[in-house]
């Protein structure tokens, strides 16, 4: 099978929606990354395989995915032909902190309600005479998604004592466009480098490199779609040049930098 990939993001003039991806990929593999904003994501043909919090997961047919900020996941095409899925990302004014554990121990929600209004609101968002259609859409949306996660706030687990992992994410948040070493970090927060990242990776399933490049593969997308040249966003992003922004994005997302903001043009 030929590798085949189409790809078409864009950050339209709604407040809640961060972007707006399409993608269909047939041997893509996300590596493990996170994100700032929650990730609601719908599969129209094909299935998703992908790890949450430690947990396989897969996108059944017909069911809406919710994937929650500052948690690590990867994905995978579960079908030989791939998947081609749209995704919404989402900041905190839709959903806040409260509701990332319960969505956390139930990401994937069989509401063919649900699903439909997602469906409308993409056609909505694609059009950028409709922008008022596309917020009275996704009121409702949000409402619906706090209604599934509401019951499960009262016995959501309890948040482990990572002590100084999240003091590390903390920091790296902190740092996220600056430079900083690992035995900078650790003397920082007052732990050996290497129980850093020991701690750092058994308490998020992620290791600290990858966090924070991630993060900084997340803000170059927001900058890319905002008509930001590649070589700019390497520097406002933390990379050291071009060719490392665009071979730290290629493996992300499956295609350069360049690519994915003509993707953003182009919509």
């Amino acid at each position: 099978m030929v590798p085949r990939q189409e790809i078409s993001a864009w950050r339209p003039p709604v407040a809640g929606v961060v972007e707006v991806f399409h993608a269909h990929f047939t041997e893509h593999a996300y590596p493990m990354h996170v994100h700032d904003a929650w990730t609601l994501l719908i599969v129209d043909d094909g299935a998703v395989r992908y790890d949450l919090d430690r947990h396989e997961r897969a996108t059944p047919n017909d069911t809406v995915s919710l994937l929650p900020p500052q948690v690590p996941h990867n994905g995978s095409p579960a079908t030989p032909h791939g998947f081609r899925k749209r995704v919404l990302y989402l900041d905190m004014s839709q959903l806040d902190e409260r509701f990332i554990g319960p969505a956390v121990d139930g990401p994937d929600l069989a509401d063919c309600v649900l699903r439909r209004r997602i469906g409308q609101l993409h056609t909505a968002l694609a059009d950028r005479g409709d922008a008022f259609e596309a917020e009275s859409r996704l009121a409702l949306i949000s409402e619906r998604l706090r209604e599934h996660l509401r019951p499960k706030l009262a016995v959501g687990r309890a948040g482990p004592d990572r002590g100084v992992a999240q003091d590390l994410r903390d920091l790296l948040d902190e740092r996220l466009l600056g430079a900083i070493t690992l035995a900078e970090a650790a003397r920082l927060v007052h732990a050996h480098p290497t129980h850093l990242v020991r701690a750092f990776s058994a308490a998020f399933g992620i290791a600290p490199h990858q966090y924070l490049t991630s993060r900084r593969v997340d803000l170059a997308r927001r900058l890319l779609l905002d008509g930001q040249p590649p070589g700019a966003v390497a520097a406002a992003t933390g990379f050291y040049d071009q060719s490392h922004l665009t071979r730290h994005f290629k493996r992300v997302m499956g295609i350069t930098p360049g690519q994915y903001a003509r993707t953003g043009a182009a919509s």
